[in-house]
């Protein structure tokens, strides 16, 4: 089964005392049916995912998880900023983790440290959900460039004891267009990867079954709503928003735990396999070989005995019919249809007035409840959703209507796109386009009335002040472009009078590039006079259309007058 790639959509850690004392919490307030060890860490037999989170708004679609749990000795502290020299300890196999795996955690932490420093995301947190979600990707079964060797699939999500998810990807990533599976080292479902899915190989594609692109989008989708990792509450809803289960959670910080007292590295394809899966009753199927998620049974049966004789063969009992699954709200969707969004405008900086409004409807044209509607900003943008999301996830109202969070333009100026698709279903979306215009003035005016005056070949002693203005506010950030015009009747640039100078000293009579600052206010340079006496005009423009027009005097420079002692002097002169 070949191994599917994804096309680009959109171009200090927390200490063990957070983990430890989540998980001390979490023991005091255990749910039904969770063993817990001498040690006080909590196992299961079964997800128990709470009733907060929906499914398909998981990273995985609550998939099945390896529910072994570390060993409760703690492994030799190991240096955690490079490979260990030397071999491990005994009895700290499981502290190992192959190298291009552990490689690609660290580069993730990395990356998110830039990206989003106020996140605060551990390394050893991916590592603890890699363990979890796929023993790091099967013992590290991986190539040098970190692509799996075979795919990591899990079961179908057909309501069968699952979540129920209808195909999204129509096949794409996970080999099946009837329902969805999570895919690849970090078990992302493929309506998650569309949005969340990164290039964390720098090889121009987000492929989920790479496990740098994956380790760097489970760092993103960690965190997301700005949470901040260090903090416990943040901690605990980001592992949660991965896998809806308390016990995933309670899994997830056991191996956090564990790693972060010491790890180290282990060559690919030798890390330790996990054996006890959440979709199996513990004990009642043990194993010790490698299992791939959703690849078939950890334990085939045997094969009956070689050799001349025959086994009786027993009588097969029927097998029960599988329940039928009633259809949910989303199983009735036919299709989205705008409801009624306006343009979709704003200039550089500002928020949009209007916000993209979604009807999800069955077949019949009716508004459908209880929807859930992703949307999504795609393109070259750096526009995003109130609290700096490029996704949101939104539930339809009784008449079937989503609308979207409030659009933030950012710098970018020109358009993109904002996709709406319903979650957990592959049914026709609906595309609005938005445009952010470049920031704009609508009116300038001079903050001073002095009058500009100069001598020939002389400078002028004040410099032009103007403030730009938008609707009656301070309007920061204009483009503004001053001109040294022949005339208000001709605004073709003047050849004579008044004159800036550029950067080697030299007249221009055109400046562009200035800016006005944060008060709506610019500050022009200073302006010099050639030997032309007369009246000459300088013009401000704007985006927007806002003109200003200022009068530059240049007069003549004055003859001294002769002194009266020169005057008599000449009246005396005889030969006068």
């Amino acid at each position: 089964m070949a191994a599917h790639f994804g096309t680009r959509l959109r171009k200090g850690a927390a200490n063990t005392a957070v983990a430890a004392a989540v998980a001390a919490a979490l023991v005091a307030s255990q749910a039904p049916g969770v063993e817990t060890d001498g040690a006080g860490r909590q196992s299961t037999s079964g997800t128990q995912p709470s009733s907060d989170t929906p499914t398909e708004d998981s990273a995985t679609g609550n998939s099945p998880y390896y529910t072994d749990l570390p060993p409760l000795e703690s492994p030799n502290p190991a240096p955690t900023t490079g490979p260990t020299t030397g071999p491990a300890a005994p009895g700290d196999a499981a502290a190992g983790i192959p190298a291009t795996v552990l490689d690609a955690y660290r580069k993730a932490e990395t990356a998110l440290g830039e990206a989003r420093p106020g996140c605060n995301l551990p390394w050893q947190l991916l590592a603890a959900i890699g363990k979890v979600e796929s023993g790091h990707a099967g013992g590290g079964n991986v190539d040098a460039d970190g692509n799996t060797i075979t795919p990591i699939l899990g079961p179908a999500l057909n309501g069968n004891g699952f979540a129920h998810i209808s195909d999204t990807d129509n096949g794409a990533f996970d080999d099946d267009s009837t329902y969805d599976r999570a895919v690849g080292p970090m078990q992302f479902i493929p309506s998650t990867w569309s949005w969340a899915g990164r290039d964390g190989n720098g090889d121009g594609v987000e492929n989920p079954n790479n496990v740098y692109d994956a380790a760097l989008a489970a760092g993103h989708y960690l965190c997301r709503f700005g949470w901040d990792l260090s903090v416990e509450d943040d901690l605990r809803r980001a592992i949660l928003s991965y896998n809806n289960s308390t016990d995933y959670l309670n899994t997830v910080l056991s191996w956090l735990e564990y790693y972060r007292k010491g790890t180290h590295e282990v060559p690919d394809g030798t890390g330790t396999l996990p054996g006890n899966r959440s979709d199996v009753p513990r004990g009642s199927n043990p194993s010790t070989r490698p299992h791939t998620p959703g690849t078939g049974p950890a334990n085939p049966s045997p094969k009956p005995p070689s050799g001349g004789g025959t086994t009786p063969s027993k009588p097969t009992p029927p097998k029960p019919e599988p329940p039928v699954t009633p259809p949910t709200a989303t199983d009735t969707v036919d299709h989205l249809e705008d409801s009624g969004t306006a343009r979709l405008t704003a200039m550089a900086g500002d928020a949009f007035a209007e916000r993209v409004s979604t009807r999800a409807e069955s077949k019949e044209g009716k508004g459908v409840a209880k929807v859930r509607v992703r949307f999504t900003i795609v393109g070259d943008t750096d526009a995003t959703f109130t609290g700096g999301e490029k996704v949101a996830t939104v539930v339809t109202g009784s008449v079937g209507v989503a609308v979207a969070p409030a659009l933030k333009a950012g710098e970018k100026t020109g358009s993109f796109t904002v996709r709406a698709t319903v979650v957990g279903r592959s049914v026709r979306g609906v595309d609005y386009t938005a445009t952010v215009t470049a920031r704009a003035a609508d009116a300038l005016a001079r903050t001073g009335e002095t009058p500009m005056t100069c001598t020939v070949g002389g400078e002028f002693a004040d410099q032009v002040e103007v403030e730009a203005t938008y609707r009656g506010a301070a309007a920061d950030g204009v483009a503004v472009t001053a001109t040294l015009i022949k005339s208000v009747l001709d605004p073709a640039e003047s050849d004579k009078g008044p004159y800036f100078k550029d950067a080697e000293g030299k007249p221009v009579r055109t400046l562009t590039g200035l800016e006005t600052d944060a008060n709506g206010l610019l500050k022009l340079p200073k302006l010099y006079a050639d030997d032309n006496a007369g009246s000459y005009m300088l013009r401000l423009t704007t985006e927007g259309g806002a003109t200003l027009n200022v009068l530059l005097n240049v007069t003549a420079a004055q003859t001294p007058s002769p002194s009266p002692s020169a005057s008599a002097s000449q009246s005396a002169d005889p030969g006068a």
